[in-house]
């Protein structure tokens, strides 16, 4: 696990400023402090910072081939590259390590573009080919780790691991892109492709670009996607073996390494399963470790336990205060680009005491996604089944209608809530899919923004991003849809996203066997209710796990990695709400609607509405600004 940068003069052969250089790697020397480098040849560099997991003493990069003419710097594991090495190897190709990076060089001398289709594992890599004059760039399936680039105006293309290192360019335009913000506000984060600025940009999951010489900036190109291809029919009963046997399989391939390895384990499904696979795989106990909160009600560490107690894995738990608001600040320079989800402060937790005993974690992430197992599925799929029996003509006033008139519930829980309820009904799937999972509406964001700022947006609207994925999915099942468009967006841009960065502040590499591209080629082609069964989410998973885990674990209430934001805002962090919100940063943009603020304050501190996941995307926001103000 690294972190990784790389420069190109796509306009001749300019050498590369080795101070630079320096300089974008050590921002990111958090991601691997084991050993970095930069290297440079004329119009070409590339920096690296290794955190050492496999071939401790040879696997320093960047990289290259017998003559030197192709170099890469790779971010990951590649958990099959000992087939392909033995593969490569018949070929007639000469490895001089034993580590995986080295498989990358050879499999592009190969297969060329196509060697990612080989690769089994999480990456993100810069490969250069002096014959061919090009930067290869390529980022794993389902985005597990993260790549950025641009093109600055004097012709320079750099990439990097995180966006801190690009800021690092003195040519890098820092304006801030519109559109990034207006999508900010509706999920919490910036997805793919965007960043926060008009002039960087993400590799989507999936995709991979090659950068020529003489060349204006490359387009990324798909090279693989969730298929939702429907398996031949296969009873329930195949269906639960196979399932154990293909995540059994996926966990074995991710146990490789030359450096301490451990679990996180919650107490939820996945983590659970996760645990008890890997007991099975090995003799010793698996290190786990699971964190604690002093209230109870956002406490799942005595599931956890009862896990660890059944698989005798060596525990470690650390418990926290709910109050832990004191990583807010910390939380922007991890970022880098506003983000807010507030379970990265547990998240970040979890890491740490994690690091304390392992180099190497794996996680339950990704099972949500695969199998249904979000609440927001169910709500979803009852919506569905309400507008099938309304014609569009028909639904579109009705529920209109009661949603604009019906009173606001933020305190019920959601199925009183008719109000958003009768919103999303008034919409097709995608947009009330949307309509759900937005931290802010449509109808606030109106409120939110200036109307300069609304008007400097020229119509664009952050349903956007799910309308262009919604395009191109391989499904037009509702379930199988929803599930794909959270694979595209949430994902990557939340979930996946707040991993990375909080297991790389502290050093650690967390690998997920749940998002192996395989098992989710597999779980993709499963009948959708055997997903989603009546209000039952992840049917075949729990069925397929009785065998493993307790019932108490497989079928209790859903618990999830929440802070109490609402009770913070008015209490402890009353004043810094206040002054953030109502400040001269907000302002100062000139994108927001003062008096909505104020409102917003006010409604929440006096307990009237809830405001607390609109407040908590503010103050990141505002943290944000600070920073760049500041830099």
């Amino acid at each position: 696990m690294c972190g990784i940068v790389g420069l190109l003069d796509t306009r001749g052969r300019r050498e590369i400023d080795e101070a630079l250089l320096r300089r974008m790697n050590d921002t990111q020397f958090h991601r691997g402090p084991d050993e970095g480098d930069v290297y440079r040849e004329p119009g070409v560099g590339f920096g690296h910072r290794r955190l050492s997991v496999i071939d401790l003493s040879l696997g320093q990069q960047p990289l290259g081939n017998e003559d030197g003419s192709v170099m890469v710097c790779y971010n990951g594991e590649i958990y099959n590259y000992r087939e392909l090495t033995a593969e490569l190897k018949a070929l007639g190709h000469v490895f001089r390590t034993n580590s995986d990076t080295e498989v990358i060089v050879h499999a592009w001398e190969q297969w060329g573009e196509s060697c990612v289709e080989r690769f089994r594992g999480m990456f993100a890599f810069g490969l250069w080919d002096r014959n061919l004059q090009v930067m290869f760039l390529a980022r794993d399936h389902m985005g597990v780790k993260p790549m950025f680039y641009t093109m600055l105006p004097d012709g320079l293309f750099a990439f990097s691991s995180e966006l801190k290192a690009l800021r690092s360019l003195p040519g890098l335009p820092r304006e801030i892109d519109p559109r990034a913000v207006e999508d900010y506000f509706a999920y919490g984060y910036v997805p793919e492709p965007k960043t926060i600025y008009k002039g960087a940009f993400k590799l989507s999951p999936g995709y991979r670009m090659v950068q020529k010489v003489g060349a204006p900036l490359a387009t990324p190109q798909r090279w693989w996607d969730v298929p939702f291809k429907l398996h031949h029919a296969m009873t329930e009963s195949d269906a639960q073996g196979e399932l154990v046997e293909r995540l059994r399989d996926s966990v074995r391939s991710q146990l490789v390494a030359e450096v301490p390895l451990g679990a996180f384990l919650s107490g939820g499904v996945d983590s659970s399963a996760v645990v008890a696979m890997m007991a099975g795989l090995n003799k010793a106990p698996v290190n786990t470790c699971s964190i604690g909160f002093r209230d109870r009600a956002f406490d799942e560490s005595a599931y956890a336990a009862q896990v660890a107690q059944q698989y005798r894995t060596d525990h470690h738990v650390q418990t926290v205060d709910t109050d832990d608001f004191g990583l807010l600040d910390t939380l922007s320079d991890l970022y880098d680009e506003p983000y807010a989800d507030s379970s990265a402060i547990p998240t970040y937790r979890v890491c740490q005491l994690a690091r304390q005993r392992v180099t190497v974690a794996l996680s339950g992430d990704g099972g949500d996604e695969n199998l249904a197992g979000y609440r927001r599925y169910r709500y979803t799929m009852a919506e569905e089944r309400v507008r099938g029996r309304i014609p569009s003509a028909l639904r579109g006033p009705l529920f209109g209608t009661l949603g604009r008139y019906y009173p606001k519930a933020d305190w019920a829980p959601r199925v009183f809530r008719a109000k958003s309820t009768f919103e999303s009904l008034s919409r097709d799937l995608v947009e009330g899919y949307f309509h759900g999972v937005s931290i802010m509406t449509d109808a606030m964001r109106a409120r939110l923004f200036s109307d300069s700022f609304r008007a400097g947006l020229q119509g664009y609207r952050a349903i956007d991003v799910m309308r262009g994925h919604a395009k191109n999915s391989p499904t037009d099942d509702p379930l199988s849809m929803i599930q794909y468009l959270d694979m595209k967006t949430y994902l990557p841009g939340d979930i996946l996203t707040k991993v990375d960065r909080a297991s790389m502040a502290h050093a650690l590499e967390v690998r997920v066997p749940l998002l192996d591209h395989q098992l989710v080629e597999w779980i993709s082609g499963l009948p959708p209710e055997m997903k989603l069964k009546g209000s039952e989410g992840k049917y075949i998973f729990k069925k397929s796990m009785e065998k493993y885990l307790p019932h108490d674990i497989l079928y209790r209430r859903k618990q999830g990695f929440a802070v109490p934001l609402a009770a913070w805002f008015r209490g402890p962090l009353r004043e810094r709400v206040r002054t953030s919100l109502l400040g001269p940063n907000l302002a100062a943009t000139g994108m927001f609607n003062g008096a909505f603020l104020a409102e917003m304050v006010e409604h929440h501190q006096s307990g009237r509405r809830d405001y607390s996941a609109p407040i908590w995307t503010l103050l990141m926001f505002e943290a944000f600004l600070k920073k760049e103000m500041h830099a």
